[in-house]
């Protein structure tokens, strides 16, 4: 028997708007910018709790400062890449 249960919860974006103290449009225009992870059925949006929770961990953060640390790699990383492709010629 198949149960409900263990399907993970999630929400519309009415509901995430009544959470978050927010309209229903700035909702859609945050799933819009990517700023809230939803998946689309058809015409409607269905959003996960770990992307709501995702807002308050402040995980979006720690990623940003990831990402500005990564990017510190870059020049070495593309010198790396042209040496390899000098090599292969």
């Amino acid at each position: 028997m198949f149960s409900t249960n263990m399907l993970p919860k999630t929400y519309t974006p009415e509901e995430v708007a009544y959470m978050l103290r927010l309209s229903k449009n700035t909702v859609y225009g945050l799933i819009n910018k990517g700023e809230i992870v939803a998946k689309k059925f058809g015409k409607v949006y269905r959003i996960p709790k770990s992307s709501i929770s995702f807002i308050f961990s402040g995980l979006d953060k720690d990623l940003l400062l990831a990402d500005k640390s990564d990017k510190k790699y870059l020049p070495k990383i593309q010198k790396e890449i042209d040496r390899a492709r000098k090599t292969l010629k």
